[in-house]
C-alpha cells in the first residue's frame, strides 16, 4: 500500500532548518578567529546571528513540522561546536573563568560519551533535547553575548551571577541526561 507524504514534508522549504544548522557550523571557524583575534564587535556580531539561527532553525522545524534525524543532529552539533569553540578561547584569553569553561566542555563531554555508549550498547539515537538542556543552552548563548557586549563597548555588562546560572544550569542538565539515559538504557536493556 502506498501512502501520501504529508504536505509539509514535499515543501521545497523543508531542508531550510537544516540549512540555518549547517550556516551555524560554518560559523564557528570564523566566530573562532575572530574570538582569537580579539575582534569583539565582528565576534559578536557572529555569535549573535548564531544564536538567532539556532531559535530560528528550531522553530521553523517545529511549526512547518519540518523535523528530521539529520537536522536534530545537526542542531546538536552546531551547538556543541560553536559553545563549547567560544568557551575554550574566551577562557584561553582570560575573558571567562577556566572553571566555567570546564564545566561547559565537561558536561557536553559527559553527554558524548553517552550518546556514544547509546550507540555502540543499545543502537540508534534520536536527538531529544530537554527543556532544562535547552535552557542551559540559552544561558549559555545569552552569557557569551554579554561577555561580548562587555569587550566591545560596554564593561559594566560583564555578569558573575548570569556565569553562575550557567554553571548551575549545566551541571543540573548534565545530571538530568546521566539519569534520564541510565534510566531508559535499563529500561531497555532488561
Amino acid at each position: 500500500m502506498i501512502t501520501a507524504m504529508p504536505a509539509a514534508s514535499r515543501s521545497p522549504w523543508r531542508h531550510l532548518p537544516n540549512a540555518i544548522s549547517m550556516l551555524r557550523v560554518l560559523l564557528v571557524a570564523p566566530i573562532g578567529w575572530l574570538l582569537w583575534h580579539e575582534e569583539w564587535p565582528a565576534a559578536l556580531g557572529l555569535v549573535a546571528v548564531a544564536g538567532v539561527s539556532d531559535g530560528l532553525d528550531g522553530f521553523l522545524a517545529r511549526h512547518y513540522r519540518w523535523q528530521s534525524r539529520l537536522g536534530g543532529m545537526l542542531d546538536a552539533i552546531a551547538d556543541k561546536l560553536l559553545l563549547i569553540g567560544c568557551f575554550v578561547i574566551l577562557a584561553w584569553r582570560q575573558e571567562v573563568p577556566l572553571w566555567l569553561a570546564s564545566i561547559v566542555c565537561g558536561r557536553d563531554a559527559v553527554i558524548a560519551v553517552g550518546a556514544l555508549a547509546w550507540r555502540v550498547l543499545i543502537g540508534p539515537i534520536e536527538p531529544q533535547p530537554s527543556l532544562l538542556s535547552k535552557a542551559c543552552t540559552l544561558a549559555q548563548i545569552i552569557y557569551l553575548l554579554t561577555v561580548l557586549l562587555a569587550l566591545a563597548r560596554w564593561p559594566a555588562l560583564r555578569s558573575y551571577a548570569l556565569g553562575w546560572l550557567v554553571a548551575v544550569l549545566c551541571v543540573a542538565s548534565g545530571v538530568h541526561y546521566v539519569w534520564y539515559w541510565s534510566h531508559r538504557a535499563w529500561s531497555v536493556r532488561r
